[in-house]
């Protein structure tokens, strides 16, 4: 059996070394990565929270075949930088932007998971020039409970010790939670997916960011962005349990332009435990000319 690894224990330059897979640039003294594939429009996936670029893992390629695709890594997450930050959808709405500048891209569509889809659509409202088209899936941003581990790791000093043990029970709890197939979470899915959490200083990130508390705060920016004509995809699992489907139909009424999709027998990523649907119905909508139905 290989050695364990302790989480939050890697330097992130080594870390990244041996196991990034994109490229970095330098945003304003602040290390992103980012996976880049594909030729043509260009498509800009932004991950969810406790995940990175990985999240992506089965919808790039598909997606890449008709776009050009970057997929990146927020800030405090992937191999991206660990500096202390003010971690919020501010944070990474700029980042984006920075992103964009920094490799000229003057306009782009966004595809959010939770915590990346509030952060698209911040950015939208703050920047709709620069947006094309808009799919959300399972998007943060409207009032929504906190679920149970994450009032769990708000506990004093409980958060810090659970993430600190050098088991993987808590992680693969988390990412059950997810997910209806507990199957789906495997040895090498798991690995991939939390590869990150071993760099130092992430498990600061993550817990800074579940006390904030900041996943939920988008209720007036949701109602801005439905006044604008932004053609949008909301995607939604329907068994998802941290961001219940009562919340995609919420948001699917606020946002005049938008299209609902629901998937049955799927949690908080149905992108990813429906990935050949999903990459059906992403590619046809960011295909769409102005005005298809």
């Amino acid at each position: 059996m290989a050695e364990f690894i302790a989480w939050n224990s890697q330097p992130l330059d080594e870390w990244a070394k041996k196991y990034a897979q994109g490229k970095f640039i330098d945003l304003n003294g602040y290390s992103t990565h980012y996976i880049e594939k594909g030729e043509g429009d260009p498509v800009i996936l932004i991950h969810g929270f406790f995940y990175d670029s990985y999240m992506w893992n089965k919808n790039i390629d598909a997606l890449a075949k008709k776009f050009k695709v970057y997929a990146l890594d927020l800030f405090g997450f992937g191999y991206s930088t660990r500096e202390p930050m003010d971690y919020g959808y501010p944070l990474y709405a700029d980042q984006l932007l920075k992103f964009m500048d920094a490799i000229n891209i003057q306009r782009a569509s966004l595809v959010g998971q939770s915590m990346g889809g509030g952060t698209s659509i911040l950015f939208c409202v703050q920047h709709r020039e620069r947006v094309n088209k808009l799919i959300l899936v399972d998007a943060a941003g409207l009032p929504n409970p906190i679920p149970l581990l994450g009032k769990i790791a708000n506990l004093p000093k409980v958060g810090g010790f659970a993430y600190g043990l050098n088991t993987n029970f808590v992680r693969k709890t988390t990412l059950k939670t997810t997910f209806i197939d507990k199957h789906f979470i495997t040895d090498d899915y798991f690995e991939n997916a939390t590869r990150f959490h071993k760099i130092k200083g992430t498990t600061e990130v993550l817990l800074k960011i579940l006390r904030k508390q900041f996943f939920n705060t988008l209720p007036s920016e949701t109602h801005r962005l439905g006044e604008m004509d932004v053609p949008i995809l909301i995607v939604w699992g329907r068994q998802d349990k941290a961001i219940p489907v009562a919340r995609g139909q919420q948001m699917h009424e606020i946002l005049k332009t938008s299209r609902l999709e629901f998937f049955d027998r799927a949690g908080h990523c149905p992108h990813d435990e429906q990935s050949e649907k999903f990459n059906q119905i992403a590619v046809d909508f960011l295909s769409q000319t102005e005005g298809a139905k």
